[in-house]
């Protein structure tokens, strides 16, 4: 079983989103875990946005992974949304956003933190996966692909091509 789908429950994944910008995009983030896990919609937008500060979380190839650290949070949590049209995300190729997943993780996490944030890059550097998310009907087949995503064999079918 891989990292992410302990920290990415059913209920957080969004399948055709409206946002027509970053904001609306943490907006409804906060929302989320306001109401999935009793945190301050707030505190998740403010460090969402000031994380976003320090530069952008936009991956490329259509990715990003805005996250942010929420005190006195005691587990990282996840959530994805496939929007409805991309936004621009200042991401390094240019090009606009229409998946992302957001992650909130502990004030002091640090190692457990990186190893997330390495798994999802490493996730969505998978071709098939992003196409798979992409041609997906519904949150729960959305929700499948980060369940069942093996690492091992991500990696078996890139060193194969």
């Amino acid at each position: 079983m891989n990292l992410i789908s302990h920290i990415l429950p059913l209920q957080n994944v969004l399948l055709d989103l409206e946002a027509d910008s970053k904001k609306r995009v943490f907006e409804r983030a906060g929302l989320i875990f306001e109401n999935q896990n009793g945190l301050s919609r707030s505190a998740i937008v403010d460090s969402l946005t000031q994380r976003e500060k320090l530069g952008s979380t936009g991956l490329g190839q259509g990715i990003a992974i805005p996250h942010g650290r929420i005190k006195g949070l005691k587990e990282a949590l996840g959530a994805f949304f496939r929007l409805t049209g991309p936004i621009q995300f200042d991401a390094p190729d240019g090009r606009a956003v229409n998946l992302i997943f957001v992650m909130l993780v502990p004030e002091q996490a640090n190692e457990s933190h990186l190893r997330l944030l390495s798994e999802l890059a490493q996730m969505f550097s998978d071709r098939a996966f992003r196409d798979d998310l992409l041609a997906a009907d519904s949150a729960d087949a959305m929700h499948r692909l980060f369940v069942e995503w093996d690492p091992h064999a991500s990696n078996e079918r890139r060193s194969a091509l």
